[in-house]
Protein backbone atom coordinates (compact mmCIF):
# COMPACT_ATOMS: atom_id res chain seq x y z
CA UNK A 1 0.00 0.00 0.00
CA UNK A 2 1.30 3.35 -0.77
CA UNK A 3 2.27 5.40 2.33
CA UNK A 4 3.05 9.26 1.57
CA UNK A 5 4.22 11.64 4.30
CA UNK A 6 5.16 15.13 5.13
CA UNK A 7 7.51 16.14 7.71
CA UNK A 8 8.19 19.92 8.62
CA UNK A 9 10.43 21.33 10.95
CA UNK A 10 8.68 23.53 12.99
CA UNK A 11 10.88 26.18 13.05
CA UNK A 12 8.79 29.23 11.34
CA UNK A 13 5.41 30.15 10.01
CA UNK A 14 3.96 27.49 7.67
CA UNK A 15 5.43 28.23 4.15
CA UNK A 16 3.36 27.93 1.08
CA UNK A 17 6.07 25.45 -0.61
CA UNK A 18 5.95 23.39 2.25
CA UNK A 19 1.90 23.13 1.61
CA UNK A 20 2.31 22.83 -1.61
CA UNK A 21 4.70 19.93 -1.02
CA UNK A 22 2.36 18.13 1.74
CA UNK A 23 -0.36 18.23 -1.15
CA UNK A 24 1.58 16.51 -3.59
CA UNK A 25 1.96 13.99 -1.26
CA UNK A 26 -2.11 13.71 -0.30
CA UNK A 27 -3.22 13.85 -3.85
CA UNK A 28 -1.02 10.64 -4.36
CA UNK A 29 -1.84 8.94 -0.88
CA UNK A 30 -5.56 9.48 -2.04
CA UNK A 31 -5.23 8.66 -5.66
CA UNK A 32 -3.82 5.14 -4.47
CA UNK A 33 -6.06 4.61 -2.13
CA UNK A 34 -3.39 4.68 0.71
CA UNK A 35 -2.54 6.96 3.76
CA UNK A 36 -1.11 10.45 4.19
CA UNK A 37 0.93 10.95 7.56
CA UNK A 38 2.28 13.92 9.49
CA UNK A 39 5.54 13.77 11.50
CA UNK A 40 6.95 16.82 13.03
CA UNK A 41 11.00 16.95 12.56
CA UNK A 42 11.68 18.64 15.55
CA UNK A 43 15.32 17.78 16.66
CA UNK A 44 16.56 20.94 16.21
CA UNK A 45 15.95 21.97 19.65
CA UNK A 46 17.35 25.81 19.45
CA UNK A 47 15.25 26.73 16.56
CA UNK A 48 12.10 24.26 17.16
CA UNK A 49 8.93 25.63 18.88
CA UNK A 50 5.45 24.44 20.09
CA UNK A 51 4.09 27.50 18.63
CA UNK A 52 5.61 26.86 14.99
CA UNK A 53 3.88 23.19 15.55
CA UNK A 54 0.64 24.27 16.17
CA UNK A 55 0.72 27.04 13.79
CA UNK A 56 1.57 23.79 10.65
CA UNK A 57 -1.08 21.38 12.58
CA UNK A 58 -3.70 24.35 12.38
CA UNK A 59 -2.54 25.53 8.60
CA UNK A 60 -2.53 21.69 7.20
CA UNK A 61 -6.44 21.41 8.78
CA UNK A 62 -7.39 24.68 7.37
CA UNK A 63 -6.32 24.03 4.25
CA UNK A 64 -7.88 20.23 4.24
CA UNK A 65 -5.02 17.96 4.31
CA UNK A 66 -5.85 15.39 6.91
CA UNK A 67 -3.50 12.94 7.92
CA UNK A 68 -5.17 9.41 8.82
CA UNK A 69 -2.45 8.06 11.59
CA UNK A 70 -0.76 9.34 14.76
CA UNK A 71 -1.29 9.79 18.37
CA UNK A 72 -4.82 10.42 19.57
CA UNK A 73 -5.52 14.25 21.20
CA UNK A 74 -9.45 14.68 21.47
CA UNK A 75 -10.55 12.45 19.13
CA UNK A 76 -8.42 13.84 16.17
CA UNK A 77 -5.01 12.14 14.76
CA UNK A 78 -2.26 14.01 15.94
CA UNK A 79 1.24 14.57 14.93
CA UNK A 80 4.75 11.70 15.34
CA UNK A 81 7.44 13.79 16.71
CA UNK A 82 10.58 12.69 16.37
CA UNK A 83 11.42 14.61 19.51
CA UNK A 84 9.11 12.52 21.38
CA UNK A 85 10.92 9.03 19.88
CA UNK A 86 14.17 10.70 20.80
CA UNK A 87 13.10 10.49 24.36
CA UNK A 88 12.44 6.79 23.86
CA UNK A 89 15.89 5.98 22.43
CA UNK A 90 15.02 4.58 19.26
CA UNK A 91 17.43 6.48 17.36
CA UNK A 92 20.43 5.60 19.39
CA UNK A 93 19.38 2.02 19.10
CA UNK A 94 19.85 2.23 15.43
CA UNK A 95 23.04 4.41 15.51
CA UNK A 96 24.70 1.56 17.87
CA UNK A 97 23.33 -0.69 15.68
CA UNK A 98 25.53 0.91 12.66
CA UNK A 99 28.39 1.08 15.06
CA UNK A 100 28.34 -2.77 16.00
CA UNK A 101 28.07 -3.72 12.29
CA UNK A 102 31.00 -1.29 11.54
CA UNK A 103 29.40 1.14 9.45
CA UNK A 104 29.94 3.68 12.24
CA UNK A 105 31.22 5.23 14.97
CA UNK A 106 32.10 7.48 18.19
CA UNK A 107 33.99 10.76 17.64
CA UNK A 108 35.37 12.14 20.44
CA UNK A 109 35.52 16.29 20.69
CA UNK A 110 36.96 18.79 22.79
CA UNK A 111 34.35 20.93 23.90
CA UNK A 112 36.17 24.10 22.93
CA UNK A 113 36.64 22.66 19.46
CA UNK A 114 33.54 20.65 18.44
CA UNK A 115 34.51 20.46 14.82
CA UNK A 116 38.14 18.73 14.92
CA UNK A 117 37.50 14.82 16.17
CA UNK A 118 40.76 14.13 18.47
CA UNK A 119 39.56 10.28 18.59
CA UNK A 120 37.31 7.72 16.82
CA UNK A 121 36.48 4.32 18.77
CA UNK A 122 34.20 1.82 18.54
CA UNK A 123 33.61 1.77 22.06
CA UNK A 124 30.85 3.94 24.01
CA UNK A 125 32.76 6.50 25.43
CA UNK A 126 32.26 6.96 29.02
CA UNK A 127 33.85 8.91 32.09
CA UNK A 128 35.10 11.60 29.32
CA UNK A 129 35.49 14.18 31.89
CA UNK A 130 34.04 17.59 31.43
CA UNK A 131 36.14 19.30 28.88
CA UNK A 132 35.02 16.32 25.94
CA UNK A 133 31.97 15.29 24.37
CA UNK A 134 31.13 12.93 21.81
CA UNK A 135 29.08 12.11 18.77
CA UNK A 136 28.07 9.31 16.36
CA UNK A 137 29.18 9.34 13.24
CA UNK A 138 28.33 7.53 9.96
CA UNK A 139 31.02 6.03 7.89
CA UNK A 140 31.06 6.94 4.47
CA UNK A 141 32.33 4.17 1.58
CA UNK A 142 34.91 5.91 -0.31
CA UNK A 143 34.77 4.12 -3.28
CA UNK A 144 31.82 3.65 -5.63
CA UNK A 145 28.41 5.16 -6.77
CA UNK A 146 25.27 5.94 -4.84
CA UNK A 147 22.00 5.76 -7.37
CA UNK A 148 18.63 5.98 -7.13
CA UNK A 149 16.03 6.98 -9.96
CA UNK A 150 13.87 9.96 -9.45
CA UNK A 151 10.92 10.31 -10.98
CA UNK A 152 10.83 14.12 -11.97
CA UNK A 153 14.81 14.01 -12.42
CA UNK A 154 15.41 10.74 -13.88
CA UNK A 155 18.46 8.42 -13.30
CA UNK A 156 20.66 10.30 -10.43
CA UNK A 157 24.29 9.56 -9.93
CA UNK A 158 26.29 10.52 -7.13
CA UNK A 159 29.95 9.27 -6.17
CA UNK A 160 31.08 8.07 -2.72
CA UNK A 161 34.39 10.02 -2.50
CA UNK A 162 33.04 13.11 -2.94
CA UNK A 163 31.24 12.53 0.74
CA UNK A 164 32.54 13.11 3.91
CA UNK A 165 32.06 11.36 7.18
CA UNK A 166 28.90 13.05 8.58
CA UNK A 167 27.06 12.79 12.44
CA UNK A 168 24.40 10.81 12.77
CA UNK A 169 23.76 11.36 16.35
CA UNK A 170 24.69 14.70 17.90
CA UNK A 171 26.66 15.78 21.10
CA UNK A 172 22.95 16.60 23.38
CA UNK A 173 21.92 12.90 22.46
CA UNK A 174 19.56 13.93 19.30
CA UNK A 175 20.00 12.73 15.93
CA UNK A 176 20.35 14.59 12.99
CA UNK A 177 18.09 14.99 10.06
CA UNK A 178 19.67 12.54 7.77
CA UNK A 179 19.48 10.16 10.49
CA UNK A 180 16.39 10.11 12.24
CA UNK A 181 14.19 10.30 8.33
CA UNK A 182 15.81 7.32 7.42
CA UNK A 183 14.83 5.41 10.78
CA UNK A 184 11.22 7.19 10.67
CA UNK A 185 10.50 6.64 6.84
CA UNK A 186 11.70 3.21 7.62
CA UNK A 187 9.67 1.86 10.60
CA UNK A 188 6.62 3.87 9.00
CA UNK A 189 6.89 1.72 5.88
CA UNK A 190 7.05 5.49 3.75
CA UNK A 191 6.55 4.17 0.31
CA UNK A 192 6.94 7.70 -1.74
CA UNK A 193 9.30 10.40 -0.82
CA UNK A 194 8.02 13.70 -2.61
CA UNK A 195 9.81 16.23 -1.53
CA UNK A 196 11.94 20.07 -2.72
CA UNK A 197 14.75 19.77 -4.80
CA UNK A 198 16.62 21.47 -2.04
CA UNK A 199 16.79 18.42 -0.55
CA UNK A 200 18.43 16.20 -3.61
CA UNK A 201 21.85 16.81 -1.86
CA UNK A 202 20.18 14.74 1.24
CA UNK A 203 19.37 12.00 -0.94
CA UNK A 204 22.57 10.19 -1.18
CA UNK A 205 23.44 10.51 2.04
CA UNK A 206 20.22 8.69 3.79
CA UNK A 207 20.55 6.16 0.45
CA UNK A 208 24.07 5.28 2.32
CA UNK A 209 22.36 4.68 5.47
CA UNK A 210 19.68 2.25 4.31
CA UNK A 211 22.12 0.65 2.52
CA UNK A 212 24.16 -0.13 5.97
CA UNK A 213 21.41 -1.47 7.39
CA UNK A 214 20.08 -3.59 4.26
CA UNK A 215 16.72 -1.94 3.66
CA UNK A 216 14.80 -0.98 0.86
CA UNK A 217 14.74 3.05 0.63
CA UNK A 218 11.14 4.71 -0.81
CA UNK A 219 10.65 6.42 -4.35
CA UNK A 220 11.76 9.48 -4.34
CA UNK A 221 10.83 12.72 -6.58
CA UNK A 222 12.87 16.11 -5.91
CA UNK A 223 9.95 18.93 -7.24
CA UNK A 224 11.16 22.44 -8.08
CA UNK A 225 10.85 24.74 -5.24
CA UNK A 226 8.69 28.28 -5.55
CA UNK A 227 10.20 31.16 -6.90
CA UNK A 228 10.02 34.67 -6.60
CA UNK A 229 9.91 36.85 -9.40
CA UNK A 230 13.99 37.29 -9.40
CA UNK A 231 13.84 33.50 -9.73
CA UNK A 232 15.08 33.10 -6.50
CA UNK A 233 13.64 30.46 -4.01
CA UNK A 234 10.39 32.09 -2.33
CA UNK A 235 11.13 34.36 0.91
CA UNK A 236 10.23 37.56 2.25
CA UNK A 237 11.55 39.52 0.62
CA UNK A 238 9.15 38.86 -2.29
CA UNK A 239 6.11 39.03 -0.23
CA UNK A 240 4.43 37.58 2.17
CA UNK A 241 4.84 33.52 2.26
CA UNK A 242 3.09 32.16 4.88
CA UNK A 243 -0.37 30.06 4.80
CA UNK A 244 -1.16 32.34 8.01
CA UNK A 245 -0.82 35.54 6.09
CA UNK A 246 -3.39 34.23 3.47
CA UNK A 247 -5.85 33.27 5.31
CA UNK A 248 -5.63 36.44 7.98
CA UNK A 249 -6.37 38.22 4.42
CA UNK A 250 -9.01 35.97 3.48
CA UNK A 251 -8.22 34.30 1.40
CA UNK A 252 -10.56 30.49 0.64
CA UNK A 253 -7.96 27.92 1.52
CA UNK A 254 -9.73 25.77 -1.41
CA UNK A 255 -8.36 28.86 -3.72
CA UNK A 256 -5.17 28.81 -2.19
CA UNK A 257 -4.82 25.25 -2.88
CA UNK A 258 -6.32 25.03 -6.19
CA UNK A 259 -3.30 27.91 -6.67
CA UNK A 260 -0.38 25.88 -5.49
CA UNK A 261 -1.72 22.96 -7.42
CA UNK A 262 -1.18 25.13 -10.60
CA UNK A 263 2.55 25.93 -9.64
CA UNK A 264 3.83 22.77 -11.28
CA UNK A 265 1.04 20.81 -12.06
CA UNK A 266 -0.91 20.22 -15.52
CA UNK A 267 -4.56 20.56 -15.31
CA UNK A 268 -6.56 20.90 -17.35
CA UNK A 269 -8.89 23.16 -15.61
CA UNK A 270 -7.76 26.64 -13.99
CA UNK A 271 -10.46 26.76 -11.30
CA UNK A 272 -11.24 23.45 -9.63
CA UNK A 273 -11.82 22.46 -5.85
CA UNK A 274 -8.46 20.41 -5.45
CA UNK A 275 -10.72 17.69 -3.87
CA UNK A 276 -12.39 16.86 -7.09
CA UNK A 277 -8.90 16.26 -8.75
CA UNK A 278 -8.05 13.16 -6.87
CA UNK A 279 -8.60 10.72 -9.40
CA UNK A 280 -6.81 12.62 -11.86
CA UNK A 281 -3.58 13.20 -10.26
CA UNK A 282 -0.11 11.83 -11.51
CA UNK A 283 2.82 12.60 -10.29
CA UNK A 284 4.38 12.38 -13.81
CA UNK A 285 2.66 15.24 -14.97
CA UNK A 286 4.14 17.49 -12.29
CA UNK A 287 6.93 19.59 -14.25
CA UNK A 288 10.44 19.63 -13.75
CA UNK A 289 10.66 22.79 -14.65
CA UNK A 290 10.97 25.92 -12.05
CA UNK A 291 8.01 28.00 -10.98
CA UNK A 292 6.87 31.35 -10.38
CA UNK A 293 5.06 32.66 -7.65
CA UNK A 294 2.52 35.26 -8.94
CA UNK A 295 0.47 36.97 -6.05
CA UNK A 296 -1.73 38.80 -8.60
CA UNK A 297 -2.76 35.23 -10.08
CA UNK A 298 -3.56 33.84 -6.50
CA UNK A 299 -5.86 36.65 -5.91
CA UNK A 300 -7.41 36.98 -9.14
CA UNK A 301 -8.16 33.12 -8.53
CA UNK A 302 -9.57 33.48 -5.19
CA UNK A 303 -12.17 35.80 -6.46
CA UNK A 304 -13.20 33.58 -8.86
CA UNK A 305 -13.70 31.07 -5.73
CA UNK A 306 -15.46 33.86 -3.93
CA UNK A 307 -18.39 34.15 -6.32
CA UNK A 308 -18.83 30.50 -7.99
CA UNK A 309 -19.37 29.11 -4.60
CA UNK A 310 -22.97 28.92 -2.87
CA UNK A 311 -23.84 32.22 -0.95
CA UNK A 312 -24.68 30.44 1.79
CA UNK A 313 -20.89 28.79 1.92
CA UNK A 314 -19.53 32.15 1.16
CA UNK A 315 -21.74 33.25 4.33
CA UNK A 316 -20.03 31.00 6.97
CA UNK A 317 -16.92 31.21 5.20
CA UNK A 318 -17.31 35.34 5.88
CA UNK A 319 -18.23 34.31 9.53
CA UNK A 320 -15.47 32.20 10.16
CA UNK A 321 -12.99 34.49 8.55
CA UNK A 322 -14.34 37.10 10.62
CA UNK A 323 -14.23 35.23 13.90
CA UNK A 324 -10.82 33.99 13.18
CA UNK A 325 -9.20 37.69 12.52
CA UNK A 326 -11.22 38.63 15.80
CA UNK A 327 -13.29 41.59 14.12
CA UNK A 328 -16.20 40.28 16.57
CA UNK A 329 -18.20 43.95 15.89
CA UNK A 330 -18.72 43.19 12.18
CA UNK A 331 -19.28 39.85 12.93
CA UNK A 332 -22.14 40.70 15.50
CA UNK A 333 -23.80 43.37 12.94
CA UNK A 334 -23.37 40.87 10.15
CA UNK A 335 -25.42 38.05 12.56
CA UNK A 336 -28.30 41.21 13.32
CA UNK A 337 -30.13 40.92 10.49
CA UNK A 338 -29.09 37.42 8.23
CA UNK A 339 -31.39 38.21 5.03
CA UNK A 340 -30.07 41.89 4.60
CA UNK A 341 -26.56 40.74 5.23
CA UNK A 342 -26.92 38.21 2.73
CA UNK A 343 -28.01 40.82 0.72
CA UNK A 344 -24.58 42.66 1.03
CA UNK A 345 -22.56 40.16 0.57
CA UNK A 346 -24.24 39.05 -2.58
CA UNK A 347 -23.87 42.17 -4.29
CA UNK A 348 -20.51 43.15 -3.02
CA UNK A 349 -18.53 40.04 -3.81
CA UNK A 350 -19.04 40.66 -7.27
CA UNK A 351 -15.96 43.42 -6.69
CA UNK A 352 -13.95 41.71 -4.68
CA UNK A 353 -10.65 38.82 -4.64
CA UNK A 354 -10.43 38.63 -0.70
CA UNK A 355 -12.38 38.79 2.21
CA UNK A 356 -10.50 41.26 3.91
CA UNK A 357 -11.43 43.33 0.74
CA UNK A 358 -15.09 42.28 1.37
CA UNK A 359 -14.71 43.52 4.59
CA UNK A 360 -14.00 46.75 3.62
CA UNK A 361 -16.42 46.92 0.68
CA UNK A 362 -19.49 46.05 2.60
CA UNK A 363 -18.47 48.48 5.50
CA UNK A 364 -20.94 51.46 4.56
CA UNK A 365 -23.43 48.81 4.51
CA UNK A 366 -23.34 48.06 7.86
CA UNK A 367 -21.92 51.49 8.92
CA UNK A 368 -24.68 53.60 11.66
CA UNK A 369 -22.89 57.02 10.10
CA UNK A 370 -20.86 57.09 6.91
CA UNK A 371 -17.48 58.40 6.60
CA UNK A 372 -17.34 60.58 3.38
CA UNK A 373 -14.12 59.59 0.96
CA UNK A 374 -12.69 63.20 0.19
CA UNK A 375 -12.33 62.99 -3.94
CA UNK A 376 -15.79 62.30 -3.03
CA UNK A 377 -16.60 65.59 -1.13
CA UNK A 378 -14.27 67.70 -3.26
CA UNK A 379 -15.25 66.60 -6.95
CA UNK A 380 -19.08 66.06 -6.47
CA UNK A 381 -20.28 67.56 -3.09
CA UNK A 382 -19.00 71.18 -3.15
CA UNK A 383 -20.75 71.76 -6.77
CA UNK A 384 -23.36 74.13 -7.19
CA UNK A 385 -25.77 71.35 -8.78
CA UNK A 386 -25.09 68.75 -5.84
CA UNK A 387 -27.81 69.88 -3.86
CA UNK A 388 -30.17 70.13 -6.91
CA UNK A 389 -29.56 66.22 -7.64
CA UNK A 390 -29.78 64.94 -3.87
CA UNK A 391 -32.95 67.14 -3.40
CA UNK A 392 -34.39 65.28 -6.44
CA UNK A 393 -33.35 62.13 -5.20
CA UNK A 394 -34.86 62.66 -2.01
CA UNK A 395 -38.18 63.66 -3.54
CA UNK A 396 -38.23 61.05 -6.22
CA UNK A 397 -37.18 58.17 -3.53
CA UNK A 398 -40.10 59.25 -1.41
CA UNK A 399 -42.68 58.71 -3.94
CA UNK A 400 -41.68 55.95 -5.19
CA UNK A 401 -43.03 52.19 -3.92
CA UNK A 402 -40.85 49.96 -5.89
CA UNK A 403 -37.98 48.95 -4.33
CA UNK A 404 -36.81 46.38 -7.12
CA UNK A 405 -33.07 46.97 -8.93
CA UNK A 406 -35.85 47.79 -11.61
CA UNK A 407 -37.64 50.16 -9.81
CA UNK A 408 -34.72 51.86 -8.46
CA UNK A 409 -32.78 52.21 -11.53
CA UNK A 410 -36.06 54.09 -13.30
CA UNK A 411 -36.19 56.71 -10.19
CA UNK A 412 -31.88 57.17 -10.79
CA UNK A 413 -32.40 57.41 -14.32
CA UNK A 414 -35.51 59.96 -13.45
CA UNK A 415 -33.19 62.17 -11.45
CA UNK A 416 -30.93 62.44 -14.40
CA UNK A 417 -33.22 63.00 -17.12
CA UNK A 418 -33.72 66.55 -15.26
CA UNK A 419 -30.17 67.65 -16.16
CA UNK A 420 -28.98 69.01 -12.95
CA UNK A 421 -25.69 67.73 -13.98
CA UNK A 422 -24.30 65.00 -16.47
CA UNK A 423 -25.57 61.57 -16.07
CA UNK A 424 -22.05 60.83 -14.70
CA UNK A 425 -22.23 63.46 -11.73
CA UNK A 426 -25.80 62.53 -11.33
CA UNK A 427 -24.91 59.03 -10.60
CA UNK A 428 -21.82 59.39 -8.58
CA UNK A 429 -23.29 61.84 -6.23
CA UNK A 430 -26.30 59.60 -5.53
CA UNK A 431 -23.55 56.56 -4.70
CA UNK A 432 -21.26 58.85 -2.34
CA UNK A 433 -24.36 59.87 -0.59
CA UNK A 434 -25.49 56.33 0.08
CA UNK A 435 -22.36 54.83 0.75
CA UNK A 436 -19.55 57.24 1.09
CA UNK A 437 -17.61 56.38 -1.46
CA UNK A 438 -17.34 56.29 -5.40
CA UNK A 439 -16.66 52.52 -6.05
CA UNK A 440 -18.98 50.54 -4.88
CA UNK A 441 -21.16 47.65 -5.88
CA UNK A 442 -23.45 48.74 -8.76
CA UNK A 443 -25.92 51.77 -7.52
CA UNK A 444 -29.26 50.36 -8.40
CA UNK A 445 -28.46 47.26 -6.31
CA UNK A 446 -26.95 49.41 -3.92
CA UNK A 447 -30.16 51.33 -3.25
CA UNK A 448 -32.03 48.21 -3.34
CA UNK A 449 -30.08 46.41 -0.84
CA UNK A 450 -30.58 49.74 1.50
CA UNK A 451 -34.24 50.07 0.48
CA UNK A 452 -35.69 53.06 1.29
CA UNK A 453 -35.36 54.25 4.83
CA UNK A 454 -31.68 54.41 5.26
CA UNK A 455 -31.62 55.75 1.45
CA UNK A 456 -32.97 58.51 2.54
CA UNK A 457 -32.08 58.81 5.83
CA UNK A 458 -28.09 59.16 4.05
CA UNK A 459 -29.64 61.22 1.20
CA UNK A 460 -30.96 63.63 3.80
CA UNK A 461 -27.65 63.71 5.85
CA UNK A 462 -25.58 64.18 2.48
CA UNK A 463 -27.47 67.13 1.63
CA UNK A 464 -26.66 69.12 5.20
CA UNK A 465 -23.46 68.42 5.03
CA UNK A 466 -23.05 69.32 0.97
CA UNK A 467 -25.63 72.88 2.46
CA UNK A 468 -22.80 73.18 4.90
CA UNK A 469 -20.12 73.13 2.99
CA UNK A 470 -21.50 75.65 0.63
CA UNK A 471 -22.37 77.94 3.49
CA UNK A 472 -18.75 77.84 4.27
CA UNK A 473 -17.12 78.45 0.99
CA UNK A 474 -19.71 80.86 -0.24
CA UNK A 475 -21.44 78.96 -2.68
Amino acid sequence: MVRCRFAPSPTGHMHVGGVRTALFNWLFARNQGGSFILRIEDTDTERSTRESEEQIINSLRWCGLNWDEGPDIGGKYGPYRQSERTKAGLYKRYADELVKNNHAYYAIYHKDDPKTVIKTTTEEPTDLGEEYTYTVNFKVPKEGETTFEDLLKGNMVFKNETFDDFVIIKSNGFPTYNFAVVIDDHLMEITHVFRGEDHLSNTPKQLMIYDAFGWKAPTFMHIPLILGNDRSPLSKRHGHTSVDYFRREGYLSTALMNYLALLGWSVDEEIFDFRDKIRDFDPRSISNKAVIFDYEKLEWINGKHLRVIPLEELMTEFELWLRYTEKFDFYEKLLKDPEYSKQVISICREKINTMSQLLDFSAPFFSDELEYESRFVDKYLKKSWSTEVLEAAIRRFEENDDWSIEGVEKVIRDVSEEKHTSKKNTFQTIRGAVTGRLVTPGLFETVAVLGKEKTLERLEATLDLAESLKDEEGI
